[in-house]
């Protein structure tokens, strides 16, 4: 039987944990059959978002886990375009990416326009600074792999300052937010202070680190069960983290942020990890429907209300549950990941012009890493009449075993096994590398 050719395009912006496991999966499988596929993305490399945290304290080298886009595409089969999208054309099929500029502001890519059969949107979501007053002026964001740089160089230069000034001083961090990504980085930074002996920073010690974590809700982790919560407050407080719920932050200054209550708290550093938005871009696509997150609302198929060419999937696409949980699904990566399956495993009726079935959110449960110290968090989620909660040893290798899969999307199994092989490698000699 002789094989379907495909003579189209797809485009997917975003190369984030959906879009480029969908890009990588298309290309493997339509390429040959004359399927185009492109993905675009404002960055050269991926690294994958839940890892910041690490890559911020030092713990993680970027460079280790960060992937080249042209390189996947050239094993993958599909096109890498750099840019970031600024405008859409829906009755030409078309996007438009903005020129590529150096940090002198010189032009190196001229404006394009690519035209498209079927578009993917999947530009992950930004940090949502609510507009509380000297929050963009004052604190660090760890959106995207140059912010976790950014951030992991002042750490060091303002580490190396409280160096000079003997043990008495300690450095005072502030993190708003307390999700996955602030419950996780108040950890990392303790385990970072250990870490900074090999700086030549032996008058740093986990007591010269003065972390707040503050959270307006009534707990943190409010996504995930109370006892969970309760088990990393607990790990939290035991690390010195001063965790404070309940406390919203009203303005951030230079050195000190204000709460609703009329505190002060002094920070030389603030983290702004408190909720999330997707892209204002998304407000303006030639009147595709978003809420009030800039969120692109789209059907059960995952295709945007307003233009049945255009998908949007992970953080940016307000999409309904279908179980009794109700709301929106979750901004999280194992959403990303089922949503770019969901479009994946049908994309040959969407090519057909065919409708899909609709895309049901599985929760397979959270879990939290507190660096070296434990991991917390569930299993299975709404899978089953309750959870199981995990913590430990085994709750880390079942969240190191998430970057696997991960990993598993892009590569496949035996590359994977490789990559895993080398990583183990690296944290045995390099320790013994800094001894000599």
């Amino acid at each position: 039987m002789k094989e379907q050719t495909y003579y189209q395009h797809v485009i997917i912006v975003g190369g984030g944990a959906g879009g480029l496991e969908l890009a990588t999966r298309l290309g493997r499988r339509y390429g040959a059959k004359g399927l185009k596929v492109t993905l675009v993305d404002r960055e050269t490399t991926h690294v994958w978002k839940p890892l910041l945290h690490e890559v911020a304290t030092g713990r993680l080298d970027s460079s280790i886990d960060e992937l080249s886009y042209r390189a996947q595409g050239r094993q993958a089969g599909f096109n890498f375009h750099i840019g970031e999208m600024e405008g859409l054309d829906r009755s030409q099929r078309c996007i438009n990416l903005a020129p590529v500029l150096n940090s002198e502001g010189e032009e190196l890519v001229p404006a394009r326009t690519l035209y498209y059969d079927y578009l993917v949107i999947a530009v992950g979501s930004r940090t949502n600074d609510f507009g509380i007053a000297g929050v963009k002026e004052h604190c660090c964001f760890l959106d995207n792999r140059n912010q976790a740089d950014n951030f992991h160089n002042t750490l060091l230069e303002a580490c190396l300052r409280l160096s000079n000034h003997g043990t008495d001083n300690q450095l005072r961090i502030s993190i708003v937010g307390a999700g996955a990504t602030g419950v996780e980085l108040s950890a990392e930074l303790y385990n970072a202070a250990q870490e900074l002996v090999s700086y030549g920073l032996s008058t740093i010690q986990p007591t010269s680190l003065k972390v707040t974590l503050i959270e307006a809700a009534p707990r943190i982790l409010g996504a995930l069960p109370p006892r969970i919560s309760s088990a990393a407050k607990t790990e939290l407080r035991k690390l010195g983290v001063d965790v404070r719920e309940n406390t919203q932050v009203v303005e951030v200054n230079e050195n000190e942020l204000v709460t609703n209550n009329g505190d002060r708290i002094q920070s030389h550093l603030v983290v702004w990890a408190a909720g999330i938005k997707a892209p204002e871009l998304l407000a303006t696509l030639d009147g595709l429907e978003t809420n009030n997150r800039n969120q692109l609302v789209v059907g059960s198929d995952l295709r945007t209300t307003r233009d049945e060419r255009i998908f949007a999937l992970g953080d940016c696409a307000a999409c309904e549950r279908k179980d009794e949980e109700g709301g929106l699904v979750p901004p999280r990566a194992q959403a990303a990941h089922q949503m770019a399956s969901h479009l994946y495993k049908h994309f040959d009726r969407i090519l057909k012009g065919e409708d899909i079935p609709a895309y049901v959110y599985k929760d397979y449960g959270s879990l939290v890493s507190l660096s070296k110290y434990t991991t917390v968090g569930n299993l299975m989620g709404n899978l089953t009449k309750g959870s199981i909660m995990v913590e430990g040893h085994l709750a880390r290798l079942v969240y190191v075993s998430l970057y696997r899969l991960h990993q598993i999307a892009l590569f496949g199994y035996f590359k994977t096994g490789l990559i895993t092989l080398v990583a183990r490698i690296n944290r045995v000699i390099r320790p013994r590398l800094k001894l000599h």
